[in-house]
């Protein structure tokens, strides 16, 4: 790779890459150095607790869901089971005790994944929204291709990391507005989202990072791993496109400070705004809980998340906060039964 260049993909300019770089569109770009020095030295971190149990027993799945089934299990963070069709999803699976390069360092799990990796049903998709190390975990990847085979779902330039671990993964690449058929009635759309991807320190925004939506015979399901509210463009986006969904699985913790992460990490007020704006009839809220990224207690979220339902006039059981083994079987759409 030349100097300059980028090590995970190459290909032509477009209205989110350019050249070397991908980006937000009309958005934010990541802060730098500078400011990541002025959060990290800034205090005013809520501490966490060393362990933080789910009321839930560790689940094992059924071998799959079919008709109109839809039901999401809870692994942790952004880990999730999606049995929909006959067809069993992962979404940025983590089952590694830290989310970091280092196995010494680094944020480290506050429960056990909700799901045994030994009693996880086959597994034919996996979705990986972007490279963070608390959403592309090579370890586990490892383990699910050697035991699953399953068909990983990427967008531009992740595949390139996930080969050096993974060779002989079965890999669909996709940009921004790509599809990929999956079976007989399942498609998987790859869709903008606000935030930004890194390994290391030299080579932020080289890989893309995407939402996806699962279009089923039982109904749609919005995927966003992480995201910037960034004015609700993309999920009224989403919904022009595709929506209203049964489900969207939306993150909404690891959120303050704002100053900082406003631009990557919507807040529990955002996400009900983006369920809103996206026309999703359920939600399963993750990315809380489990890793302690950001400077938030570990039940602010929670807290936060019902004082924006209440004011929102949303019933708290249409935006479930999973914790890991809880188990969400989607009510079916109350639209197709109209």
């Amino acid at each position: 790779m030349k100097k300059g260049g980028n090590p995970y993909y190459s290909g032509p300019v477009s209205d989110h890459f350019d050249g070397v770089r991908f980006f937000n569109p009309g958005g934010t770009a990541p802060r730098g150095f500078g400011d990541l020095l002025r959060w990290q030295l800034g205090g005013r971190r809520t501490r966490w607790p060393g362990h933080y149990a789910s009321p839930f027993r560790q689940a094992r799945p059924d071998l799959n869901v079919d008709g109109d089934g839809l039901r999401v299990t809870m692994v942790g963070h952004a880990t999730l089971l999606i049995q929909v069709g006959g067809l069993n999803i992962l979404t940025d699976p983590v089952w590694s005790h830290r989310a970091s390069p280092l196995t010494f360092a680094g944020p480290h799990r506050r429960n056990a994944p909700g799901i045994l990796m030994d009693d996880l049903p086959p597994i034919d998709v996996v979705l990986i929204t972007h490279n963070h190390y608390d959403h592309l975990d090579l370890a586990t990847l490892t383990a699910l291709n050697a035991e699953h085979a399953p068909r990983i779902v990427t967008p531009l330039g992740n595949d390139t990391i996930i080969r050096r671990s993974v060779p002989n993964a079965e890999m669909s690449v996709v940009d921004w507005g790509d599809r990929v058929e999956v079976e007989d009635g399942i498609t998987i759309h790859a869709e903008p989202c606000h935030h930004w991807s890194a390994r290391r320190s030299g080579d932020r925004r080289m890989a893309l990072w995407a939402a996806f939506v699962i279009e089923t015979t039982a109904g749609k399901i919005y995927h966003v791993g992480d995201t910037g509210f960034h004015d609700g463009i993309n999920y009224r986006a989403a919904r022009t496109k595709h929506g209203p969904f049964r489900l969207a699985n939306l993150p909404f913790g690891s959120y303050e400070p704002r100053w900082f992460m406003a631009s990557q990490h919507q807040n529990p007020e955002e996400a009900v705004m983006g369920m809103i704006a996206c026309g999703a009839e359920h939600v399963a809220g993750h990315h809380w809980g489990t890793f302690r990224l950001t400077n938030e207690g570990i039940e602010e979220p929670l807290k936060a998340l019902e004082a924006a339902l209440e004011k929102a006039g949303i019933e708290r059981t249409r935006f479930r906060a999973l914790r890991p083994g809880e188990v969400f079987d989607v009510p079916a759409s109350a639209r197709s039964a109209e």
